[in-house]
């Protein structure tokens, strides 16, 4: 018998103390609910809200823009304008497959190329010469009012602008555009 009631016992204590657990959270959100006196009324609280949520910051909107273009520009002279980011600008190393651009400018412009496909929008002045990584690659310039396109196979030296016109005018180098 005495284990028994022993048994009884702590299950009253369990049974009273989740009892009173309960109970606290019912009057608790009761006193939420009805408005109880402990925060400003209903309205008051949505216009809080509202303050908070017009002082929030805004969305981030990707613009494709180049980092830290302007002191690229003023260090090197190469402007870099807008990207998808697989190619990007990089410190020229022997036997690392970059993409080299020629300028008589700038001499040696060396970029790394990653992912299936790249873009870059820049400016690079007097290109005469493009040496491709593993991938075909397309550049645009332009020359006095005209522009110009060449398609460099994947893993070639090709000449173009300056040294591929005729007249030897110095080309600038607007648009990158990489594929595998």
């Amino acid at each position: 018998m005495k284990a028994r009631s022993t048994t009884a016992s702590r299950t009253e204590r369990l049974l009273g103390r989740t009892l009173g657990a309960a109970a606290a959270a019912g009057a608790l959100a009761w006193l939420v609910t009805a408005g109880g006196q402990a925060g400003p009324p209903a309205a008051e609280q949505v216009t809080s809200a509202r303050a908070v949520a017009d002082e929030a910051p805004g969305y981030a909107v990707e613009t494709f823009d180049y980092p830290q273009a302007d002191e690229i520009l003023q260090e090197q002279g190469i402007a870099l304008k807008r990207g998808d980011g697989h190619i990007t600008l990089a410190t020229c190393a022997t036997g690392t497959g970059q993409l080299e651009i020629y300028s008589r400018v700038n001499q040696k412009v060396c970029f790394r190329v990653t992912g299936a496909t790249g873009w870059l929008t820049l400016e690079v002045a007097s290109v005469y010469g493009v040496q491709t990584p593993g991938y075909a690659t397309d550049l645009d310039m332009t020359v006095d009012a005209e522009e110009k396109s060449y398609e460099v196979p994947a893993n070639s030296w090709q000449a173009v602008g300056q040294s591929a016109d005729p007249e030897g005018r110095p080309h600038m180098l607007v648009e990158i555009r990489t594929s595998k």
